[in-house]
């Protein structure tokens, strides 16, 4: 009951902050909208080997200036693709690399320290909360539910996270071994993230024309920490206004 007591203050302050301050959204840009494509639901292997991503487009996340950096990292070729079911998205990374610069062996851990892909979902724009994903080359997890009042952000995990709402994930490295620390020519990240994670902002699968916010990162850390973005930001990442839009085809 006290959780549930706790919850219940999370989503009552979340929904007073929004009607004092009004909506979130705001216009994109041209260039920052993206066409997700239906899919029927598939087995994930960490190599994006399923026919199905043959109908998603790639595009490019680059390097951008990251927290207290006066200029970006080196950059290395990293292509996502996206795909949508009736269950939930699907979403594939593919990163070229020289070293897994990986050692956390926990799920819920500090990822975002080492190599890491990410993922931002923000469906309901009258709020200030939305997903945040994260997956290390080793194929630890982090999925958190962010809220983010006036800048201040806090992550909740999942209270019952199981079968019903787990995200199915794995990894894969090219031209080496996927262990901590290996020489290595790239790596793959495969994940498919039901709509049940994110209830309640989220209650069935979009209707074709559907839009939401968000936003696709990777940190790489070699000789130098490299912070890369779909739409760019002033260097955090949690920066939800500059999310791009989502159109469900």
């Amino acid at each position: 009951m006290f959780k549930k007591c706790v919850l219940f203050s999370l989503w009552a302050a979340i929904l007073i902050s929004a009607a004092a301050t009004g909506t979130y959204t705001h216009a994109a840009i041209p260039d920052s909208s993206l066409v997700i494509k239906k899919t029927t639901d598939f087995k994930i292997d960490g190599q994006g080997s399923a026919a199905n991503w043959s109908t998603a487009k790639a595009f490019d996340i680059t390097v951008q200036t990251g927290p207290n950096q006066a200029a970006p990292g080196k950059q290395f070729p990293t292509k996502v693709k996206i795909l949508y079911s009736e269950k939930g998205l699907y979403f594939l990374f593919d990163c070229t690399d020289i070293k897994l610069t990986a050692t956390i062996m926990e799920d819920f851990g500090l990822l975002f320290k080492e190599d890491v892909v990410e993922v931002f979902l923000w469906p309901d724009t009258s709020l200030p909360i939305y997903l945040e994903y994260e997956l290390s080359p080793l194929d630890y997890e982090l999925p958190i539910i962010i809220a983010n009042i006036k800048g201040r952000t806090e992550g909740w995990k999942a209270w019952h996270y199981t079968d019903r709402n787990r995200v199915q994930h794995a990894t894969s490295a090219q031209g080496g071994q996927k262990k901590s620390m290996a020489a290595v020519e790239g790596w793959k990240a495969e994940f498919f993230i039901p709509y049940t994670l994110m209830s309640p902002m989220v209650t069935g699968a979009p209707k074709s024309g559907t839009k939401w916010r968000g936003n696709f990162y990777r940190i790489d850390y070699d000789s130098e920490t490299a912070y890369y973005s779909w739409q760019k930001t002033g260097g955090s990442f949690h920066e939800f206004n500059k999310f791009g839009t989502l159109i469900f085809e």
